[in-house]
């Protein structure tokens, strides 16, 4: 056998390693997603610390934004309607997703909601700029919301008998009182006397400072007679976010528990003949 020609080949082969070596660096090449990161990273690099400031503040409003929008929204008290459970200028945090996927409102349940077409006239008159700035402010818990949003408790839903008041000024919720003791001290459970049966898919909500508020006993003769539809509950006040002093959790009150449930429609008497 030629050796000498077995060690010229030996010679001339490059090394395991050496070859597999530049076979992958002339094979592999960035991704679309390691170039994009370089050009990010040499864009950020070129920013002044007022820009950087900027484009973060912005990043930081638009992920709020969506989360208000679909997930959690903090909403800012702007009246007494619900004092003392809720106060002027509290800011609360208002689940969104509480009633989807199947879940109704209850009684008890502190709920923020648009009142157009219920508690107040349709009217999309205004400026649309300053619509547009109050509406983002109000999904930033910045600013005041709507005329049109309310917040309220729900006293009774579909179908239930509710009625002022038994002899001791209670409230009736299918004939059985309800001792509230969340309403603003002092205030009556109401004074103006009413009895209604709260229509399928619609709610009787009141605020907690009674002598205060206008809610559904202000709205009786309106169409709805004073309820508010389901579909437009916007979600319910789950904490208090705002001042950190009063921050805490909005549970629903057990005074509601013992409450029983609506008694069936009775079926009109009577009929067409033929």
């Amino acid at each position: 056998m030629d050796t000498e020609a077995q060690d010229t080949v030996e010679r001339d082969r490059p090394p395991a390693d050496e070859g597999r070596a530049g076979r992958s660096r002339s094979a592999v090449r960035p991704g679309r997603g390691a170039r994009f990161r370089r050009r990010a990273g040499r864009w950020w690099r070129g920013l002044s610390l007022w820009q950087e400031v900027a484009v973060l503040a912005v990043i930081c409003c638009t992920v709020l934004a969506l989360v208000s929008a679909f997930l959690v929204q903090p909403f800012l008290i702007p009246s007494g309607s619900m004092e003392n459970t809720l106060k002027v200028g509290d800011r609360v945090l208002v689940d969104k997703l509480a009633y989807r996927f199947g879940h109704q409102p209850q009684r008890g349940d502190v709920i923020v909601f648009d009142g157009a077409g219920s508690f107040t006239q349709d009217d999309a008159s205004g400026n649309p700029v300053s619509r547009a700035v109050n509406e983002v402010g109000s999904l930033l818990g910045l600013a005041q919301p709507d005329g049109s949003v309310f917040v309220k408790r729900v006293i009774g839903v579909g179908g239930d008998r509710v009625t002022c008041c038994d002899k001791q000024g209670r409230l009736l919720v299918n004939g059985h009182p309800v001792d509230e003791d969340y309403l603003h001290p002092g205030d009556a459970p109401s004074k103006e006397r009413f009895d209604i049966i709260v229509p399928p898919g619609r709610l009787w909500v009141m605020g907690d400072h009674r002598a205060d508020s206008s809610d559904s006993r202000d709205h009786l003769g309106d169409p709805g007679g004073g309820t508010v539809p389901v579909d437009e509950v916007i979600g319910r006040a789950e904490w208090i976010a705002w001042p950190p002093s009063r921050a805490r959790s909005l549970g629903r009150p057990a005074t509601f528990d013992s409450v029983p449930p609506a008694r069936p429609a009775r079926p009109a008497v009577g009929g067409a003949h033929g």
